[in-house]
C-alpha cells in the first residue's frame, strides 16, 4: 500500500499573523485543537478526503534547526518497519517514537540530505 502525505504542519514564529494570512488568501478555517496556541487547518474537500494540517508554534525537532517550510508527515503500516529502513538507506531518527493519544505513533527523520520530515502510524490510517 502506498504510504501518503497525511499531515502537512506551518510552524509559525507568529500565529495570529500566520492565521490571517492564510484564512485571507486560501480561505481556510483553523480549529483550536489540544495545547494552547495549535490549530487543525480545514483546507476543504478533496477528490482524495482531506489532507490534516495544523498550524504551530515554530519549534526546533534537531536543536538549533528551527523548523521552516511546510512540514510533512507520512502515513505508514508498520512505524517500528519504518524507522529500520530509514536507518538502513542512510537516514537518522531525529525525535525518537513516541505516542500521541487517539492518533497514533509518531517519529520524526533526516534524509540522507538533510530534509526532516514525519511518519505516523496511526491508530485509523486517514484517507
Amino acid at each position: 500500500m502506498p504510504n501518503p502525505v497525511a499531515h502537512f504542519a506551518i510552524n509559525s514564529s507568529d500565529l495570529p499573523r500566520s492565521r490571517a494570512f492564510y484564512e485571507s488568501v486560501f480561505g481556510w478555517k483553523f480549529n483550536a485543537w489540544g495545547p494552547p496556541g495549535f490549530y487543525m487547518i480545514d483546507t476543504g474537500a478533496t477528490a482524495a478526503g482531506p489532507l490534516l494540517g495544523s498550524l504551530q508554534q515554530r519549534r526546533e525537532i534537531v536543536p538549533g534547526v528551527p523548523m521552516n517550510g511546510f512540514e510533512c508527515t507520512i502515513a505508514v503500516e508498520d512505524i517500528a518497519a519504518t524507522a529500520a529502513a530509514i536507518e538502513a538507506q542512510g537516514g537518522q531518527i531525529v525525535m525518537p517514537l513516541c505516542t500521541l493519544a487517539g492518533v497514533g505513533q509518531l517519529l520524526f527523520f533526516q534524509d540522507p540530505g538533510g530534509t526532516i520530515a514525519g511518519a505516523m502510524q496511526y491508530e485509523t490510517r486517514p484517507a
